[in-house]
């Protein structure tokens, strides 16, 4: 059942999509024409658009290869089926408008058909990653109030100890005291007829883990799944394309990529499981099948660099990458290889993506683009609070606030607060902004430092270090100095046949005194297993605690290198 204003608003939405289909090559006039389309009071993406566009459509929708070469192909309709049997079916296990629904799955078909069918029925989505543990989890569930719980066999096991009245689902498989997913094939497959207000809590992130508690972001039935008419912009996608990009579920970058955006634009999306990723074989997918759109993060392109794939798939029209920004180097390469740029973009789970370097449009080299249409940004500097063209990255949030940003984070307003006052969201990213407009990352606004005075970038000096190549990663950060204030310290993860040797440190710090000025010089470096997120953030934070727990003891870390260590360095 749609809602009372379903026809109005499924035409409002095709018609905002199809003129940033009309425009995709020119950003200008997408900006200055595009408006969020008005869905009325009551909007549910997955009947009024999915259901939509999916009646009676033979298009593949959702197209998943595994590792061992077995595959599984949903069409558009036999998608909007299976959601309904399972909308239904969790229905009568009691799940209900509101309710939350923890899904702690990989990159399955039932993925797909349980966040659908949640949406369907008014629920809330909470995606967890296959990666927590059972603190974690047992933090979430008393936070979220979670009514049901669907995950595969071995992440079941997680919640033996996890009490509570919420029902049990296994995805897969069977368990003792659980319900078995597989019994929702037997459901009904009419549409559930629940009617959702607009503003209704649709999908709940917690974030990636980068402070000791995670924040849980909420958004709406309109804020991600109308508000991703911008991604699906900066992606490039189009009706019929295949897209792939590689993110894990649990974070809010799946659902950007590998659920609205493509289903926005009709396309498929494609998905290859790995247990261990081979940059050779994913080539080989990505050319085997046709896929024209693809988004990966920046480590993935660090891996394919290293791994000399020429070769261009013979489908790709469009690259992209996120997470983090992507190196320089790294964007010129793969344009030599493959004639393609790989196109920054720029977003939160708070949002979706406000920023991007858009299709046809010149990449200027680490610049992450301008503002996507339906988005104003403004910098403002964290010290004066004046608007310029160096600043934190903010959106105006009046007179009229962004469709696409949360409302604000689950139970706290204080929080919430601190990064949406005085007419701004506050995003904490730094960037600055060049006279034709394109703006540039610069940091963290916890991870920019001062070294003698003058304000350093993390993303530049990383991106220095990866033009050697002994550096597969780095994250830099500042170690406490008496003098200096900080001192330039670089955590390096080698490429293969590198060694962790002094020879290689005396290259590497050598590399940064011929590129570097010398307050941005890389003074110290250890080889070191970055840690990150499970959006795959290098976590500084992490790296910089190292640093002052070692200058608070007086100690130094004994197993970095430093120019001292090497007389010909020193000066």
């Amino acid at each position: 059942m749609s809602s009372p204003d379903a026809t109005a608003a499924t035409a409002a939405f095709r018609a905002a999509r199809d003129f940033l289909l009309d425009n995709a090559h020119s950003p200008e006039a997408a900006h200055a024409g595009f408006s969020w389309p008005d869905v009325g009071d009551h909007f549910n993406w997955a009947v009024d658009w999915f259901d939509a566009i999916a009646t009676g459509n033979d298009r593949i929708a959702l197209h998943v290869v595994d590792e061992d070469g077995s595959e599984t192909r949903v069409t558009y309709d036999e998608m909007r089926r299976r959601s309904n049997r399972v909308a239904n079916w969790l229905t009568g296990l009691g799940v209900g408008h509101g309710d939350a629904v923890m899904l702690m799955l990989g990159n399955r078909v039932e993925l797909w058909e349980a966040m659908l069918a949640i949406l369907k029925i008014g629920a809330v989505i909470l995606p967890t990653s296959v990666v927590l543990g059972a603190d974690d989890l047992l933090e979430r569930v008393e936070r979220a109030d979670i009514r049901a719980i669907l995950a595969d066999p071995v992440d079941a096991a997680k919640f033996d100890g996890i009490a509570g009245g919420f029902e049990r689902v296994v995805v897969g498989g069977e368990r003792p005291g659980w319900h078995s997913f597989a019994d929702a094939a037997d459901a009904d497959d009419a549409a559930p007829g629940v009617v959702v207000a607009s503003d209704d809590p649709a999908i709940v992130y917690f974030t990636s883990g980068t402070t000791s508690r995670p924040k849980m972001v909420v958004h709406t039935h309109v804020s991600y799944p109308v508000g991703h008419l911008s991604t699906t912009y900066w992606i490039g996608v189009r009706p019929g394309d295949v897209h792939m990009t590689i993110s894990a579920p649990g974070w809010g970058k799946h659902a950007w990529s590998l659920f609205f955006a493509p289903w926005i634009a009709e396309a498929t999306i494609f998905v290859y499981n790995y247990a261990r990723f081979d940059a050779a074989r994913l080539v080989e997918q990505l050319d085997r099948n046709a896929v024209n759109t693809f988004c990966a993060p920046p480590t993935v392109w660090r891996m394919l660099i290293q791994a000399d794939l020429e070769k261009r798939p013979r489908a790709l029209r469009e690259l992209l990458s996120a997470g983090e920004p992507l190196n320089p180097e790294v964007i010129d390469t793969i344009q030599r290889w493959w004639g393609l740029q790989i196109r920054d973009g720029y977003g939160q789970t708070e949002l979706t993506a406000v920023i991007g370097n858009t299709p046809g449009v010149a990449v200027k080299p680490g610049a992450m683009g301008r503002p996507l249409p339906g988005n104003d940004i403004v910098l403002i500097d964290p010290l004066t609070g004046r608007i310029g063209d160096e600043g934190e990255i903010c959106l105006p949030t009046a007179p009229i606030r962004p469709l696409n940003l949360m409302p604000g984070y689950l139970g706290e307003p204080e929080r919430t607060a601190r990064v949406d006052h005085d007419g701004y969201y506050h995003t904490s990213d730094v960037a600055v902004r060049d006279a034709a407009g394109q703006l540039t990352f610069v940091g963290r606004t916890d991870d920019v430092f001062k070294a003698s005075d003058f304000k350093v970038s993390p993303f530049e000096v990383e991106s220095i270090l990866l033009t050697h190549p002994a550096v597969a990663e780095a994250g830099v950060v500042g170690a406490p100095d008496a003098v200096r204030l900080n001192i330039v310290k670089a955590y390096v993860s080698l490429a293969a046949s590198w060694e962790a040797s002094a020879e290689t440190a005396r290259a590497i710090l050598a590399h940064a005194r011929e590129h570097m000025p010398p307050y941005m010089r890389v003074r110290r470096v250890e080889f070191f297993e970055l840690p990150k997120t499970i959006s795959g953030k290098i976590r500084r934070v992490e790296l910089r605690e190292r640093e002052v727990a070692a200058a608070d003891a007086g100690e130094r870390v004994t197993t970095e290198w430093r120019e001292s260590d090497f007389p010909d360095l020193k000066g």
